[in-house]
């Protein structure tokens, strides 16, 4: 199935050293891709939930209700226990509030609803996508770059500054526009 996908990535032209560099971080990110043939993400699967989660209950909670687990789980299409659990922690690390009891439920302040998307990913991922290297490697730094050092630091800044550029109150917002959507 995947061997004519193959031939075109495994025969480089040497024209320069900057078109190799390209070519290394396509035939790269192909391998990845086949490696990963069922879903290419640059989060975790519990990342994902959880920004789906914090963007349903900022457009759900924006009239000062809260939202319940059951309806966050269905809203974002994802398993009941598996974001009870996410959100127990970004709730105990101060990104969305919770209370308990019969109209209890998670919700949004003021505060929260300016907090960024990159907030959550480095509760939930940490920081590696915005300080980690394109090929994995171990030691990669200014003084020790890898191949692609310099192109994927380019890629991971712009990354980090459009995550800290995306605030759940602003998602929720074109939620509500319904400019985006939660579901699959």
């Amino acid at each position: 199935m995947y061997k004519n996908h193959l031939k075109p990535i495994c025969c480089f032209k040497l024209r320069s050293a900057d078109n190799l560099i390209k070519d290394i971080f396509v035939f790269y990110l192909e391998i990845h891709l086949l490696c990963c043939v069922k879903e290419l993400t640059m989060f975790s699967k519990t990342c994902e939930y959880a920004i789906r989660a914090m963007i349903y209950i900022a457009h759900r909670s924006k009239d000062g209700s809260r939202v319940g687990i059951k309806e966050i789980a269905q809203g974002i299409d994802s398993p009941e226990h598996f974001i009870a659990k996410i959100l127990q922690d970004l709730s105990r690390r101060g990104l969305v509030q919770s209370a308990k009891g019969p109209t209890g439920g998670f919700y949004h302040d003021q505060y929260s609803l300016k907090r960024s998307l990159a907030d959550v990913v480095k509760v939930i991922d940490g920081d590696k996508i915005f300080t980690g290297c394109g090929l994995g490697l171990k030691e990669c730094s200014e003084d020790h770059p890898c191949p692609i050092h310099n192109q994927f630091k380019k890629i991971r800044g712009e990354m980090k500054l459009m995550l800290e550029n995306a605030k759940m109150g602003e998602l929720s917002e074109e939620l509500e526009q319904s400019l985006t959507f939660l579901k699959r």
